[in-house]
């Protein structure tokens, strides 16, 4: 067994997600709420089949991200090596446009009270974020929202299209879903190894793939390389930023930003353990349909002794450990074998991973006329809607439809055995056999995706050297990343005093200072079960965050006496 690592994965069901935009709003808020990177969405929502964000992010023979496997079976660049690099260092054209992502836009909220007395109601323009000029509104991050899966959007989906000409005239028939995306902080980045000047890196301790900001050069190679499209570059600083999977609530054990007001509870957090030293080989398979089976096979099992005695050699906590043993990450990726990559055929091995919806499975039974839980309906239909599942597959495993059956099965199978769990009905164990399973295995799978609570879905430990006795003690003043135009939890780094308003990005100019809760304790009191005093809160309180324990002096205007 070679070098043993921690990684911090994701999960989300797609089931669950309803398109709400709650997590690309909070996302926003905390993170790219500042001049520079309007533009920008860590976390987006797309619906498809659609183009998504950017447009046709997808389309990898236009934007070449990723890696490619040459004859000799070596991983390349599919953007070039130094070379190719060197060449276009100062003129890249493998990059999406602004257009390609959207010009954000503002309103001219001040006409409408600064306007003359007229006949007219006066209106609020829009303006344009980037150049404060007047603007036509045509594209956005979630332009197609809800419309992605009608024939003249699906027919711009790059998947549609290598599925074929069919399935752009009835895929509106079929079904539609939302595609919750953030970076997937993968295993083989193709983004670090784009960087000219070394800024990306993949930290040792959790697998979370950042940037230097003091090493960047904004060359925007890793915008390219990126085949997810999720390295943004801020045309304010010229350096190039991305999701940060929240590392400061992270490092002290909470949840990202995204899962913590997930309306849907759709996301799961938890550490996986890999092989290090297989992972260029596991990713340089001939075969793609391989590739899901290869990186399946990098996730070392918790509870094997082996693992743990080569985990603790290899400098891994015993409380990584048994956060690896609870992971409810790895329980749904490698041992029910239902949650699937996004786009392995990049060979970047990705650890964001997603469980396909099976929703429309059963809502095409039901428009039937007959049952949509009875597991005969819904194992004949996942047999027979091949469209669907073909373009499922076109997502997740790389065109191989053998993976997504398999955990369509499993959720068909787990829903019906638990009708006749919740009916009171005799356990019936031929459902669970067609499924491969059994039905003991298939009610631990419900208690994780219909009963878990917030220990069971984030079972995150905290970073090396945080301790439960460090949490009383620790005080913040303001975010660590809180520094000019920095991607801090302030907004535009005003934790430290008040600067001059941009001249367009912010309409209401910088806030004043204010002392916030830390992670630490905010974590504290959101376990808790009792509201929290108010002098307790000291008039500290984070309004992101706030979940209503407590309610201190300020927060609100006063009531006013008739």
């Amino acid at each position: 067994m070679g070098r043993v690592m921690a990684q911090v994965a994701m999960v989300m069901n797609l089931d669950k997600c309803i398109g709400c935009h709650t997590c690309s709003v909070t996302c926003k808020q905390a993170w790219t709420n500042r001049s520079g990177v309007e533009y920008a969405w860590f976390n987006n929502v797309e619906t498809r089949p659609g183009q998504g964000y950017p447009r046709r992010w997808e389309d990898q023979g236009r934007w070449k991200g990723g890696w490619t496997r040459t004859r000799g079976g070596r991983l390349t660049l599919r953007a070039g090596g130094r070379l190719k690099k060197l060449a276009t260092l100062f003129a890249n054209p493998l990059m999406p446009s602004i257009h390609d992502y959207y010009e954000p836009w503002t309103y001219d909220y001040g006409h409408l009270i600064t306007a003359p007395l007229g006949d007219d109601i006066p209106v609020a323009r829009p303006r344009s974020l980037l150049t404060g000029e007047p603007m036509q509104v045509t594209w956005s991050a979630n332009w197609d929202d809800d419309l992605a899966g009608g024939p003249e959007l699906a027919a711009q989906d790059p998947i549609v299209q290598q599925v074929g000409d069919r399935v752009r005239l009835e895929f509106e028939q079929t079904f539609m879903f939302y595609l919750p995306r953030i970076c997937e902080h993968c295993l083989n980045p193709s983004c670090v190894a784009s960087c000219p000047s070394g800024a990306m890196y993949k930290r040792a301790e959790d697998g979370i793939v950042l940037v230097d900001q003091d090493r960047c050069r904004g060359w925007r190679m890793c915008v390219t390389g990126c085949p997810y499209k999720k390295v943004y570059f801020n045309h304010k600083t010229g350096k190039a930023e991305k999701c940060t999977l929240c590392y400061p609530r992270i490092e002290v054990g909470m949840p990202t930003i995204c899962s913590e007001t997930c309306v849907g509870r759709l996301r799961y957090l938890g550490v996986v353990l890999y092989d290090a030293e297989r992972v260029g080989a596991a990713a340089a398979v001939e075969d793609e349909h391989e590739l899901y089976p290869a990186q399946l096979d990098l996730l070392l099992d918790p509870d094997d002794p082996d693992v743990q005695e080569a985990a603790r050699r290899d400098g891994i906590p015993d409380a990584w450990l048994a956060a690896a043993r609870r992971s409810p990450v790895y329980t749904l990726i490698k041992r029910h074998r239902v949650a699937l990559p996004l786009h392995p055929e990049y060979r970047t091995m990705p650890m964001v991973w997603y469980i396909p919806p099976l929703s429309p499975v059963v809502d095409a039974v039901s428009g039937t006329g007959h049952d949509g839980e009875d597991a005969d309906n819904l194992f004949g239909a996942i047999d027979a809607l091949r469209i669907p599942v073909e373009y499922l597959a076109g997502l997740f495993t790389a065109g191989d439809p053998a993976p997504v059956e398999n955990s369509l099965r499993t959720l068909a199978a787990l829903r019906s055995h638990m009708r006749r769990v919740n009916l009171g009905q005799e356990r019936d164990p031929s459902i669970a056999e067609a499924a491969g399973t059994t039905g003991d295995r298939l009610e631990d799978l419900y208690r994780l995706l219909a009963l878990a609570k917030y220990d069971d879905r984030y079972v995150i430990p905290t970073a090396y050297g945080v301790d439960d006795a460090d949490r009383g003690v620790i005080e913040e003043i303001g975010c660590s990343l809180d520094f000019e135009s920095g991607p801090g939890m302030g907004g535009m780094g005003a934790a430290h005093g008040r600067a001059p308003a941009p001249p367009f990005g912010e309409a209401s100019g910088r806030p004043d200072p204010a002392s916030v809760e830390t992670f630490h304790a905010l974590r504290t009191r959101q376990t808790s079960d009792a509201p929290a005093d108010r002098a307790d809160l000291k008039g500290r309180v984070n309004l992101l965050n706030w979940d209503g324990n407590g309610r201190p002096e300020g927060l609100f205007p006063p009531k006013e006496e008739p």
